[in-house]
């Protein structure tokens, strides 16, 4: 499927990745719901592409708000055939520390934003891609979840990150299997370090640091590079049930 006759829900589509993806979808015709809960960022962004873009408040975690936003979506597009989680957060600290033991209150708010919030939205965008009528190729919709290479080699400190990321990638295959039967693909995208407001606050030595070790290219990735491999798996049917590593060889030390 091309972006021009995309419908998409994308959460965290306000700023960073998600917001590439929504950019370059409205740059091509299609349409695209924000989920997010920044809202002085997703009002510009409506306002910037009045025909194409919607903005709904939505804490990612609340399964109400989120059942919510994505009804909406169909009310005002007529239908959804994408669903981009890139909603998250990073959620960095040791479980046991200097400062005492890891709230358990702290980790399971990286799980209920990271991980619960893919499967609401999966739940969500699935049962209204299964009632779309299939494209030419039977196809119904793609779902597609924002992963990290932390997944593969977690940091020290990134324990709740970490295991959010990991089992993003666990549900790929069960979900791909699951979905098989009503057209809809699931994949996963696995990022190295992009230039995101999550790095923005990242000392200039540190963010040396962490370009040097990617073997080519050595640099952070752009949104926009995220957007287009979102765009391709969109168009490749073939892709199904897998994660994509998008790092340019990196390993994390």
């Amino acid at each position: 499927m091309s972006f021009e006759t995309t419908h998409a829900v994308v959460s965290g589509g306000a700023s960073g990745l998600g917001l590439a993806v929504v950019e370059r979808i409205a740059s091509q015709g299609g349409k695209a719901a924000i989920l997010d809960i920044n809202e002085t960022q997703g009002n510009i962004i409506e306002k910037k592409y009045p025909n194409q873009v919607v903005f709904y408040k939505t804490d990612i975690s609340n399964e109400q708000q989120v059942e919510s936003a994505v009804q909406n979506a169909v009310n005002q597009f007529g239908h959804i055939n994408l669903a981009v989680g890139c909603a998250g957060i990073l959620g960095a600290g040791k479980i046991i520390s200097k400062k005492g033991p890891m709230p358990t209150d702290y980790f399971r708010k990286v799980v209920d934003i990271n991980l619960i919030g893919s499967f609401l939205l999966t739940r969500e965008a699935a049962k209204h891609m299964q009632t779309n009528t299939p494209n030419k190729n039977n196809e119904s919709g793609v779902i597609i979840h924002t992963a990290s290479i932390a997944a593969f080699e977690g940091q020290l400190g990134q324990v709740a990150y970490s295991a959010t990321k990991s089992a993003i990638i666990g549900m790929m295959l069960p979900l791909a299997r699951e979905f098989a039967k009503s057209g809809i693909r699931c994949m996963a995208i696995a990022p190295g370090m992009f230039e995101t407001p999550m790095m923005a606050n990242v000392p200039d030595d540190i963010r040396d640091s962490l370009a040097a070790g990617i073997p080519f290219p050595s640099r952070f990735g752009t949104t926009d590079e995220f957007a287009k491999m979102v765009e391709h798996i969109n168009d490749n049917q073939m892709l199904n049930g897998s994660v994509i590593r998008l790092d340019g060889a990196a390993r994390l030390q």
